[in-house]
């Protein structure tokens, strides 16, 4: 008996040691625990092998205080291990450290024994002529009972409200260490008060360390794994078929049996069905991806396939699995972003870029018939939107889109260029054509509340040469259109050579700008401004050309080229910075002179015009008072509020503003009430007809009269005659300008001109 137990209980050391090594090394979360425990097991089962095996009353004391101290550590890591296990947190709890205090209590009261006595004695007994020592109990053991047992039932109690708690597929792994933990506790306890020789309960101890590893390392719940992969199955978005290696289908999820539309009983039915949607999917391949589109138009269904080998642990094929997506969601969202990119939101046509792509992809057809390229906008739009609102500009762009979608051809390809324009692609042989150009004429739009006369004007570009940029070509239709752009009879204009002649010549002098610039092409030309008396006081900085090709070139065939193209902007940087070069270089007579400089409109979308200037001033060191600024009231037209803070900022750093060709245009009287002046700039052409007209003389002369009684001063141009110089001097006007005193002048001779003044 004593060899049997001692082969046993070193079996089960060399078991427990393994299990607590290898749950360390597990990596898992419980494992440590788990190890500790193992572990602390070891102790009571050396415990009583040594008991086992001892001759002496020493070894046997020896493994009397193994076992004892052995179970108060068992109790420690088994009360860590079930707190672990069962997810229930003590930590820094009263009830945690009771049970603490009350082991460490134990541990403390053995460790006395040797000198108090007051835990348990050793006696020796002889059994079938062998000598046995057992632990004979005093006060001191029965403290230690009750600690170890308060422990075990604490741990048990814990396992049983995890056990009662938990989903009964997960329950079985708690039950199972209670029950083990409860067989063991009660094989101890028979064994403690029974007082027998040899304690065999280790066995049960040993065996509980080894379940408990299992359980909390190695076990995998197979019941729960396979509920747990049907919910998941089951609960994903994909329509999922499993089969055999026959080919037979033996399970589908609930997505798959709505997608087959069958119940689970007939699910080997689903081959056929799904052979049905998608043509491939007898594909003999181990793993491929299909799609399939199921009914059309608005109820049209899209779906991804996509089949997988499932193999066992050996790497044979067991059967395939079939997971089928239904992608409608996303393809219409695709569908959708597509048509967002290549339309326009607010009209439904085609944009810019789609309009251009489908125009190139249409030339790049070989056709005998040419096409044509149909730029035309609406005139005066943005007076609609003013007028009428937002809401009516928008309600008149809806309304022609569906004009065009309800007079098309299916030959056609249109779209929404940009705001008010748009641009069609038709062949010449389009018989819509004369019909539509008459429509065109005549559209009147009407909302319900308000009604209104559209005029459209039309750019057509015939296409002789396919390979052009489709951006070259909508460029000459629109070219086209600005010839006819301000007419109320003539609706529709063709690209011809006289255009292209300038839109060459427009390319031309414009890639020749900056180059003109450096080589001082460009020339600031002065213009006199006289006073009452004929006396200069100052200039206009006006710019020519002295082309080396063409000679002498006139504003008027560059400048408007450049106030299209937006290249304005650097002549005007290049003439104040000249200006202000030559009023740093004036002394003498002409100190006090200034000079006017014009601002474009253009300018203020290229650069902040007021730091341009403002750094000019500062870098020549030049009094602001001399670099007069003319503006046109066209300036105002947009941004109104931001242009008069940038005004504010002119005025107060000490600059003179003028309102320039002041009654050219509809809006000067609006202008003036919010406009930061000193002075107007009256119109040439309204000086030229008052001479004529004498209620365009009354006019002249009240608006000199309101200058002066705004506080700005007078400055009239085109002065031609001394007959309009008296009348002019007669009304009150300040200051003069024209060909009667002097037309612009090179920089040289307006100096020698001020010089010879008396």
């Amino acid at each position: 008996m004593r060899i049997f137990f001692s082969v046993i209980f070193t079996l089960l050391i060399l078991a427990l040691f393994i299990c607590a090594v290898y749950a360390r090394k597990s990596g898992k979360p419980i494992g440590k625990s788990v190890s500790i425990l193992c572990f602390s097991l070891l102790l009571p089962v050396i415990g009583n092998l040594i008991l086992l095996l001892s001759q002496n009353e020493f070894a046997s004391t020896i493994g009397c205080y193994t076992y004892v101290i052995g179970m108060d550590l068992m109790a420690f890591s088994l009360i860590d291990f079930s707190m672990a296990y069962c997810n229930v947190s003590w930590k820094r709890n009263w009830r945690s450290h009771l049970v603490y205090i009350l082991l460490t209590a134990d541990i403390v009261q053995l460790s006395l024994n040797p000198f108090l006595n007051q835990a348990f004695g050793i006696e020796s007994i002889v059994v079938d002529g062998s000598l046995y020592y057992r632990l004979i109990p005093y006060m001191g053991q029965i403290y230690h009972r009750f600690a170890v047992y308060m422990t075990l039932f604490i741990s048990m109690g814990l396992f049983a409200v995890k056990t009662i708690r938990v989903p009964r597929i997960y329950a079985e792994k708690y039950y199972v260490i209670l029950l083990t933990m409860l067989l063991a506790g009660a094989w101890q306890s028979y064994c403690i008060f029974s007082r027998i020789l040899i304690d065999h309960s280790m066995v049960g101890l040993g065996a509980f360390g080894v379940i408990l590893f299992y359980f909390a390392v190695i076990y995998r719940p197979f019941k729960v794994l396979d509920r747990m992969l049907v919910n998941v199955a089951s609960s994903l978005s994909e329509a999922l078929f499993f089969f055999d290696n026959n080919g037979r289908c033996f399970w589908a999820n609930k997505q798959g049996l709505k997608l087959v539309q069958l119940k689970a009983e007939y699910i080997e039915n689903a081959t056929a069905i799904l052979s049905k949607m998608f043509e491939d999917f007898d594909k003999k391949e181990s793993e491929w991806t299909s799609k399939a589109v199921v009914g059309s138009n608005e109820n049209a269904r899209y779906y991804g396939l996509k089949k997988q080998e499932l193999t066992d642990f050996k790497g044979r094929t067991i059967g395939s699995l079939f997971s089928i997506q239904d992608n409608t969601e996303s393809e219409q969202q695709l569908q959708q972003e597509l048509y967002n990119a290549t339309h326009d939101k607010l009209t439904g046509l085609l944009n810019k870029d789609a309009l251009f792509e489908e125009i190139k992809e249409r030339l790049s057809q070989k056709s005998e018939i040419p096409y044509w390229i149909a730029y035309f906008d609406i005139k005066d739009f943005k007076i609609i939107n003013d007028i009428f609102g937002k809401d009516m500009g928008d309600f008149v762009l809806q309304k022609i889109a569906k004009w065009l979608n309800v007079h098309s051809t299916s030959d056609w390809i249109y779209g929404r260029l940009t705001g008010d324009a748009f641009g069609i692609c038709f062949t010449s042989a389009d018989p819509r054509i004369k019909m539509i150009e008459k429509q065109i004429s005549k559209f009147v739009l009407s909302n319900g509340s308000v009604e209104h006369n559209i005029l459209i004007h039309v750019g057509l570009y015939k296409i002789t040469d396919p390979s052009i940029d489709v951006s070259i070509m909508i460029d000459r239709a629109h070219v086209a259109l600005n010839t006819v752009k301000g007419e109320f009879n003539r609706h529709v204009a063709v690209y011809d050579d006289q255009m292209r002649d300038q839109v060459l010549w427009d390319q031309k002098i414009s890639a020749q700008l900056e180059k003109a610039i450096n080589e001082k092409q460009l020339r600031p030309y002065l213009q006199p401004i006289v006073d009452k008396d004929g006396k200069i006081i100052g200039s206009e900085a006006l710019v020519r050309w002295i082309h080396p090709d063409e000679g002498f070139m006139p504003p008027i065939k560059f400048i408007p080229v450049f106030e299209r193209n937006g290249m304005i902007a650097e002549v005007d940087k290049y003439i104040w910075r000249c200006a202000c070069e030559i009023i740093a270089s004036w002394t003498g007579k002409k100190s006090d002179l200034f000079i006017s400089i014009n601002i474009s409109p253009k300018d203020f979308y290229f650069m902040d015009v007021y730091a341009e200037i403002m750094a000019l001033v500062k870098e020549y060191r030049i009094d602001a008072s001399r670099l007069r600024v003319e503006i046109t009231e066209s300036v105002m037209m947009t941004d109104v509020e931001n242009r008069i803070a940038i005004l504010d900022k002119f005025r107060k750093a000490g600059f003179i503003l003028e309102m320039d060709d002041f009654g050219s245009g509809f809006s000067s009287l609006n202008q003036l009430k919010d406009m930061p002046l000193d002075g107007l700039k009256i119109d040439m052409k309204f000086l030229s007809s008052a001479q004529e007209n004498k209620r365009s003389k009354t006019i002249l002369r009240n608006v000199i009269k309101l200058s002066e009684e705004l506080g700005l001063f007078s400055l009239t141009e085109g002065v031609e005659t001394i007959e309009q110089y008296s009348m002019l001097n007669e009304m009150g006007c300040n200051l003069f300008q024209g060909y009667y005193f002097a037309k612009p002048l090179p920089v040289e001779e307006f100096e020698k001109l001020v010089e010879s003044e008396p």
